[in-house]
This record gives C-alpha cells, structure tokens and sequence, in this order.
C-alpha cells in the first residue's frame, strides 16, 4: 500500500507542478489535460472499492505510469513527436492493461455465488483478449472522430514513398500498379522536407496501433490463461491481475472504515464490568 501511495503522490506531485506551469503560461489545454490525468488518478481506487477487488500494487503502479506518459510526458511535453515509438509502446501497455480489465470483470461473474456456472480457462482469456480488441477498436473511432470534426492529428501521418493501386491501371483492370514516390505537392508548392514519399493521413498509425493492441491482448490473455489454470500460482500473473476479493472480507472491511473511534470490544467490556459492580 506505501509503495503504491507513493508513485500516486510523487506523479501527481508532478502533475501539479505542470499544471501550475500551464497556468503561468495561460496554456488552458494543458492546465485540463493535468486536471484529467488527476481525474484519471482516482480511478483505480474507485474501481476497488465499487467492484470488491484488490489491484496489486505493480499493476496499479503501471496504471500510474501509464497515465502519466500518456498524458503529461505524451501531450504536453510531445513525448508522441520527439520519441519514436512513444505511441506505439503506449497502446501496447494499453492493450495489455485493458485486458486485465476484462478479465477481471468477468471473474468477478466467474466466481460469484449467485451464478451457478463456471467458465473454463480458455474462455475467460478469449472474453479478455475481445474486450481489449473492442476497447482499442472504440478509441481509434475517437481519434478519427477528433480528426475528422475537429481538425485534430491523434491519428498522425507517415511519409509513404510508394503506391501500390489498381486505380492507377491505364486500361482500368484490376491490375496493381506500382508507382514509387519522387516528391509532394501541397497547393502547388514541393515540399522537401518530405522527398520520396507523401503523407499518408492515419491509416498507417490505426492499423499500427491496432495491432500492438493485439500484441498486448495476447500476452495477457496468456498469463490469464495460466493464472485460471493454476489458480493463483505464479508471481508474475498475481503481481498483474487484480484480485477479487471474498465477500466476507469486504464487509469487514467496509465496517472497519465505518466504525466509530475507538475499540468496540474495549467499550462492551468495560459496560460489563460497570454492571458488574452495580450488581
């Protein structure tokens, strides 16, 4: 619990410093992209308590760290234009990530009484592999939505420098053409900043981040696997997927936070022994 208090407190700490920075510099977009990411901060502990699970303390640590590239390092800082590969690792931490999610929900269902049946192995890890699928799906939708409404680059362009295309068969045939790229125009104006090749408007990058998605799916999908399996042997899975905690435990839990101060136990022995002595 310290150690996980800790990366939530030294980030966030950092956070606030962007942001106060953001705010000097009259940097609106940043000064809500810090307020999001402390939004997003909060999330974890909410989902432990409303779901009666237990996220161990590396995989919540990743779920920090993630945020924070994403956010401060990749939008403010354009960790996603300097670095190459930013993005790339990113969505493939999140494809991992989100299938730990759609494990976890659906052991939740797995192992709760009031269902009578049980799910084998394999398909608590297809359930997590498709919903991590689904999830990373949904947010290209959103990129190309903010690309396309709002004139955004979340999508953002690769230099081609061929094109491989019936379109360009003299005799209209469904031949493929292979034409090499030389130089781009813009408005009439060569641009040589880009020479061989043009840009290609995002199809490249969704399909990149799509199949890192797939990359990360399948490698938590696989540890989910095993974790079913052997249930709960191993290291490496407990350290990564959130545990589903006992009813029973919940409650005492849940008690413990709304008992008053002090020690009930304590104060009905000494009503007992004020009875006692009155008898």
């Amino acid at each position: 619990m310290r150690r996980r208090l800790t990366i939530r407190g030294v980030l966030s700490f950092f956070i606030v410093l962007t942001f106060v920075r953001s705010a000097f510099l009259h940097q609106f977009e940043n000064m809500f992209v810090c307020l999001l990411a402390l939004v997003l901060f909060c999330l974890p502990m909410l989902f432990e308590r409303s779901l009666a699970i237990d996220i161990p303390p590396v995989m919540e640590g990743v779920i920090y760290c993630f945020i924070y590239a994403a956010e401060i390092m990749g939008e403010i800082n354009s960790f996603y234009t300097i670095i190459p590969g930013w993005d790339t690792m990113l969505h493939t931490i999140n494809g991992f990530l989100v299938a730990a999610v759609g494990f976890c929900l659906v052991d939740l269902f797995d192992r709760s009484e009031r269902f009578s049946f049980k799910l084998s192995p394999q398909f608590l890890a297809i359930v997590a592999f498709c919903f991590s699928m689904t999830v990373g799906v949904l947010w290209e939708f959103f990129e190309f939505g903010m690309d396309w409404f709002f004139g955004t680059d979340m999508q953002k362009d690769f230099i081609v420098t061929a094109i491989h295309s019936v379109s360009l068969d003299p005799a209209g045939l469904n031949n493929v053409v292979h034409e090499p790229i030389d130089s781009l125009l813009v408005n009439g104006e060569d641009w040589m900043q880009f020479p061989g090749g043009y840009l290609d408007i995002g199809l490249i990058d969704t399909m990149k981040d799509l199949m890192v998605n797939f990359v990360g799916a399948v490698i938590f999908s696989i540890i989910g696997f095993f974790y079913v399996k052997t249930r709960g042997k191993g290291k490496l899975a407990a350290s990564l997927i959130p545990v589903v905690l006992d009813p029973a435990e919940k409650a005492k839990e849940m008690s413990a936070d709304t008992e008053p101060i002090g020690d009930s136990s304590r104060l009905t022995d000494q009503n007992d022994e004020k009875e006692n002595t009155q008898q």
